[in-house]
């Protein structure tokens, strides 16, 4: 079944269009990826802003026409965090839905943590010793260690840099208070009882992002950041390279994805803190993500 999926992220908004023969089984045909800050400033006001909104549907149009050019029978679309908090989140989905043609599902964090997870061990042998999956996303983050076990915490590249720090130029004072802060949420959330991992898998842009600048990759290229080995040092020297930097001159960084550059100081923040959390000296990157579980979903092969 060819499917396409989309991920209505708080920073971002992607598409998945994807043939699925199976619960393993997730073969990608194209993916697209647009900068929409749906959740821009949605922690403070608990509103989806107009301007937000219609920059959603604006490249949801544009997905639904790629969608059906390429043959899809369904279409889906899912969203997280910013949805969650929004008070006029409902009325936005009735929207997507009316304006797009795509069915729209509000996911629960535990929900958004399990789709994560079977989308990113889809193409993989289920682990043989106890692995996290880490997904830092705008508004929220997830970190699992099976079905059971999962947890989805209110702190994300978004939420971190409109809580704590700046845009641009991040002073080291800002730096220390966002990660004290985001260390309090990430103990209070997390239980005391989980057993020590072995492994760490990391999802989503920050952790890609990353990976790409630690290739010192001057184009993003998925093929090489899948599978990469991102350690603690290597997010650390990243994190004492861009902080310093304006807006501007982080823009022009490497791989970097322009719409990514004013969060990603506090995608880095919350990253660091989530592997100390866990005992973690370096994750392995993914590219498989919620994507591929949402397609899972769409063509009928998980259930949340």
């Amino acid at each position: 079944m060819r499917v396409a999926a989309v991920d209505l992220g708080t920073n971002s908004t992607r598409l998945l269009v994807a043939e699925v023969a199976g619960p393993t089984d997730v073969r990608e045909v194209e993916r697209l990826l647009t900068i929409t800050r749906l959740g821009d400033r949605v922690d403070r006001s608990g509103t989806l802003r107009e301007d937000a909104i219609e920059r959603v549907l604006t490249a949801l149009r544009g997905y639904r026409d790629r969608a059906d050019a390429l043959g899809v029978s369904r279409r889906l679309a899912t969203a997280t965090s910013a949805v969650r908090d929004a008070a006029n989140g409902a009325a936005f989905l009735r929207r997507v839905e009316a304006e797009t043609g795509f069915e729209t599902r509000l996911l629960p964090g535990l929900a958004e943590a399990r789709l994560t997870r079977l989308g990113a061990l889809a193409d993989r042998a289920a682990p043989a010793a106890l692995t996290a999956l880490i997904d830092v996303g705008g508004g929220s983050t997830e970190v699992s260690l099976d079905d059971a076990r999962a947890v989805s915490l209110d702190v994300g590249c978004v939420r971190a840099t409109e809580r704590w720090l700046d845009e641009g130029t991040v002073a080291p004072e800002f730096a220390a208070r966002a990660a004290a802060a985001i260390r309090a949420l990430l103990d209070a959330g997390i239980p005391a009882d989980w057993p020590q991992v072995a492994a760490g898998i990391a999802v989503a842009g920050t952790a890609t992002t990353l990976a790409a600048l630690d290739l010192g990759l001057d184009a993003y290229d998925p093929a090489r950041t899948h599978g990469h080995r991102l350690t603690r040092a290597a997010i650390a020297r990243q994190r004492a390279r861009l902080a310093p930097l304006s807006l501007t001159e982080r823009e022009a960084v490497g791989a970097m994805e322009p719409g990514r550059a004013p969060v990603i100081v506090g995608g880095i923040l919350v990253l660091e803190a989530v592997l100390e959390r866990l005992g973690l000296d370096a994750v392995t990157v993914s590219e498989r993500d919620i994507l591929h579980g949402i397609a899972l979903l769409t063509a009928g092969y998980a259930d949340v």
